[in-house]
């Protein structure tokens, strides 16, 4: 297990024994040598601010691109989650219905979907990216950079944009 001590203010975990889309900020895991699972890494949940409410943009069984567009998730941003693999996709029904799985359990009960690729799973598995290489992309993160988890962040910008809300009288 690979442990960020201090990332954006928290303590987050990276189990070592999965494999990552490191676009996305999402593990995968080797299921039954025919299923690729995956979901948020603890990392991206907290550069995202956790999910809040997500929906699925394909429908359970269906074939899915490589790249193509299958989750809409609201966070603290919006994104657009892609399958990191062709194959037929099944999604997590509980992580729609009750999101805060996703934040609390994102290792297990938090999934978000799975896939069944049409070739060999377990090449596609190994295809991505091991812990070591996606800690190493979060080396240039807001997660590094801001390891107390300041608010406004460390950039100029984010501060100036904070400094300004904070000085704004509402009425």
């Amino acid at each position: 297990m690979a442990v960020i001590e201090k990332f954006l203010g928290k303590r987050v975990n990276l189990p070592d024994n999965l494999r990552y889309f490191v676009k996305q900020g999402l593990w995968a895991r080797l299921d039954d040598s025919s299923t690729i699972t995956l979901g948020f890494s603890e990392a991206a949940l907290t550069l995202s601010g956790g999910i809040q409410d997500l929906n699925f943009l394909a429908e359970d069984g269906e074939t899915v691109e490589q790249g193509q567009s299958v989750l809409f998730a609201i966070t603290g941003k919006i994104l657009y989650i892609d399958s990191p693999i062709q194959g037929t996709i099944r999604f997590n029904a509980e992580a729609k219905t009750n999101p805060e799985a996703i934040n609390q359990d994102p290792y297990a009960k938090g999934w978000l979907f799975a896939v069944t690729p049409a070739g060999a799973a377990d090449r596609e598995y190994l295809d991505l990216p091991d812990c070591a290489t996606y800690l190493l992309s979060l080396q240039n993160s807001e997660g590094f950079k801001n390891p107390e988890g300041l608010k406004g962040g460390v950039s100029g910008v984010c501060k100036a944009v904070y400094s300004g809300i904070r000085m704004q009288k509402i009425q």
